[in-house]
């Protein structure tokens, strides 16, 4: 016991150096040279730092080879025990919101990444100030199950949320154990089924009443105006189309390319636009400014605002609908007014079917069918004002 004075450990050339009872001095250079303590459980040898000696001088050092020995002898493992002590130091809104920081370059999609974002914050807002080591089943049940009948598609993404963060926080030794949040083998045997049917859709118009409506929209004035109509058109979803730069466009092609960063998927989708939709490019082409973006808002350099189009949607008179609800309208009309095949449609709306094989050859091949479908749609659309077409 205690073989080391302060001085010959200050003073000591490079290898390892022991105190007695467990405890090492190991020194690889005049500055390097650390503490650890060595022990074994269950036929295990393990290593144990203690602190550089800078910071831990000799004494302290044997203080906690003491602790460290006396944990041991009792039958734990001091380095768990450790991390237990570190967990309990970490809230879960702490795990969050390093998990969102670890993964927000993932989220191409800006409005995915601010609404991960405030799942995380908002949502999780009873539990942020836990210890990420003490939440449990009945933490997350707290969260979820007032939302689960009424709300269950919403209270599901904020438990997949929580598992992820736990799952997080689990990797990087800040709990041990199972996860309270799994659905599988777990959760699924405290919550009834969800029923699936009462899934909320966002409102569509019927596309029945798609040529009335769109006969005002194209009248309407205004940079907004002319987004929704491109966007109904194109059946993109609202933020594909406010994000649009020109760079995305081959006019002499007749063409939108999407790239994967900017899509829900995370796959580059391709969209054959209709004879009106390059009329709506040469017109906001007038606009053009710096920024490159398709459809400039108020602000300079930024986008049209992502409530700008729902704002011409209320001004005509479509208060029951929704800017995203007109990719339900479309589908509707390709499957009660078309043959197409549904793979085509689906395509059309960027929804993965088969596998990647399958969707690298399609987006090769289908493009000319999907451009007939896009056209029948905008002849559809503009037949009560004399929509153009590539037909």
């Amino acid at each position: 016991m205690q073989k080391l004075s302060a001085q010959k450990a200050a003073r000591a050339g490079p290898g390892e150096y022991g105190d007695g009872l467990g405890l090492y001095l190991r020194v690889s250079t005049a500055l390097s040279r650390y503490w650890f303590f060595r022990f074994q459980t269950r036929g295990k040898r393990h290593e144990m730092g203690l602190g550089n000696l800078v910071d831990v001088p000799l004494a302290e050092a044997r203080q906690k080879a003491l602790e460290a020995r006396q944990l041991v002898k009792s039958g734990f493992n001091p380095i768990e025990r450790r991390k237990t002590a570190r967990a309990d130091a970490v809230s879960f809104g702490d795990a969050a919101d390093a998990f969102f920081e670890a993964k927000k370059g993932e989220y191409g999609n800006p409005k995915y990444r601010e609404m991960t974002r405030l799942a995380l914050t908002r949502d999780m807002a009873p539990i942020r100030g836990r210890a990420v080591a003490d939440i449990d089943t009945a933490a997350v049940l707290g969260i979820i199950k007032p939302l689960w009948l009424s709300k269950w598609k919403t209270a599901d993404r904020i438990r997949g949320k929580i598992e992820a963060v736990l799952d997080y926080a689990s990797a990087h030794g800040l709990r041990h154990g199972e996860n309270p949040a799994r659905w599988k083998g777990h959760l699924e045997h405290l919550l009834p089924k969800p029923d699936k049917s009462k899934a909320g859709h966002h409102a569509a118009l019927a596309y029945e009443l798609a040529p009335q409506f769109y006969s005002r929209l194209a009248v309407a004035p205004g940079v907004a105006a002319r987004a929704l109509e491109f966007c109904i058109l194109t059946a993109a979803r609202s933020g594909e189309v406010i994000g649009a730069r020109w760079s995305e466009f081959d006019l002499s092609e007749a063409l939108w390319t999407i790239p994967a960063s900017r899509m829900k998927g995370g796959r580059v989708h391709y969209v054959p636009l209709p004879a009106r939709c390059v009329e709506i490019l040469d017109e906001m082409s007038r606009r053009r400014d710096k920024c490159g973006f398709v459809f400039p808002g108020r602000i300079r350099g930024k986008p049209l605002s992502h409530i700008a189009m729902a704002k011409v949607l209320a001004r005509l008179g479509a208060r029951d609908a929704t800017v995203h609800g007109f990719r339900s309208t479309f589908r509707d009309f390709c499957g009660d007014e078309t043959e197409h095949a549904r793979d085509l449609t689906e395509a059309a709306l960027a929804h993965k079917t088969g596998n990647d094989v399958e969707l690298a050859y399609r987006r090769r091949t289908a493009i000319a069918k999907r451009r007939v479908i896009m056209n029948q749609w905008a002849i559809y659309c503009g037949q009560a004002c004399g929509a153009k077409s590539d037909e």
